[in-house]
């Protein structure tokens, strides 16, 4: 069998990080030891019964079996809209300023191909989601990585960003509340980013996917558009994956500025073909009544983060105790880098870890544990670690 030669878009890229965690977890199980899993962000609780019974009912209608609407269902739009208003206040015209997304990913990937140029820069906050450089370099544009300091509370020192590199910039990827770090954004800071974007004509990329994912009630996060003048440079990708347990389900949205959405809306038209309707009418369902299930995992999280932060503080590890997401952002003991770190308890206690530094280069030192399995696992986890 011939043996072809990769794109160069492919055969630069490092190993996509969780496909690599993967592999390293398998050889380890191959090898008999009892593996718990705190990795990846795939919650472990069941989608609830009745977004499944939306879907079942919808599956069942002849009409749904057709090709979608590229855009999404206008139902489906509407209902985002409406949620969007209910929960965050932001106003949001169905019909030029939502778009549907076969999850916040797909959306996210596919956006830079809309704006960017070859040579176009793009800045990115990091430590961060590894598409949005990925995404990037596969439109042709190059990537300049803003480094979130533990000092800086994780958020981007944009004073630190030169006239000249925001003069250069074409877009900007930030996530708040921010996957890895589970650090979250102030109105201030939005407000400052929102103006610097305007004063340069930067297009800012909001990844919310983690608003819902909460444990003070009175401080809930907030999302970039409820700034004034957000809609003149904003997009913002959102999912119904962590908010109702529906990742594999893959049903997003992105909402914001008109010509943004259209212009993802373009890629979208020539490289997918939509949701299946029925996945959408149940995103309808989720959107609609889901806010108690929403609050039941949010409880659920904060138990959890409570267990494990208890249990990494008696074993002496440093942490941020999170006011949102499912992740928690650790320091590594004292000599260890963050790889070393996470293969060695890999290899001797079956935990598996997610390497700060695979996130960028900021994340050195520093390790992430997602609470996306139940407390006696996450108990078991650190005690393993602990005995290290």
């Amino acid at each position: 069998m011939s043996d072809f030669t990769l794109a160069d878009r492919l055969s630069t890229l490092p190993p996509y990080l969780f496909a690599a965690i993967d592999k390293a977890k398998a050889q380890v199980a191959a090898k008999g030891m009892d593996i718990i899993s705190l990795g990846i962000g795939d919650p472990d609780l069941p989608t609830p019964d009745f977004i499944i019974e939306a879907l079942c009912q919808s599956a069942r209608n002849p009409r749904n079996h057709q090709y979608p609407s590229y855009v999404g269902m206008k139902t489906y739009r509407q209902a985002v809209a409406d949620w969007y208003k209910q929960r965050f206040d932001v106003d949001l015209d169905a019909d030029t300023e939502v778009v549907s997304l076969i999850g916040s990913k797909e959306g996210i990937a596919h956006f830079p191909l809309a704006f960017i140029n070859p040579g176009d820069l793009a800045l990115v906050a990091t430590p961060n989601y590894p598409v949005y450089g990925i995404a990037t370099n596969f439109a042709g544009g190059e990537v300049k990585y803003l480094p979130l300091l533990e000092e800086n509370d994780f958020l981007v020192d944009l004073d630190a960003v030169s006239d000249e590199t925001w003069a250069r910039a074409k877009m900007i990827f930030v996530c708040y509340p921010n996957n890895p770090t589970a650090a979250t954004a102030t109105r201030e800071f939005y407000e400052r980013l929102i103006q610097k974007a305007k004063e340069f004509e930067v297009i800012v990329i909001s990844d919310a996917a983690y608003t819902e994912i909460y444990y003070n009630p009175d401080d809930k996060p907030m999302s970039i558009l409820e700034c004034k003048d957000a809609k003149d440079v904003c997009i913002e990708f959102h999912s119904l994956s962590k908010t109702y347990n529906m990742t594999g389900w893959r049903i997003g949205m992105a909402v914001g500025n008109a010509s943004l959405v259209a212009g993802l809306g373009k890629i979208k038209e020539n490289c997918d073909s939509g949701i299946f309707q029925a996945v959408q009418e149940a995103g309808i369902a989720a959107l609609r009544d889901g806010e108690p299930y929403a609050e039941q995992f949010r409880a659920i999280y904060k138990e959890r983060r409570d267990v494990v932060s208890a249990a990494l503080t008696k074993a002496g590890i440093r942490h941020r105790v999170p006011d949102a997401s499912f992740y928690m952002w650790c320091n590594t003991p004292d000599g260890f880098k963050s790889s070393e770190f996470v293969t060695n308890v890999l290899m001797q206690t079956g935990v598996v870890l997610t390497p700060g530094n695979g996130f960028g280069t900021p994340g050195e030192g520093y390790f992430r544990i997602s609470l996306t399995v139940n407390n006696e696992k996450l108990e078991e986890a650190v005690s393993r670690i602990s005995k290290l």
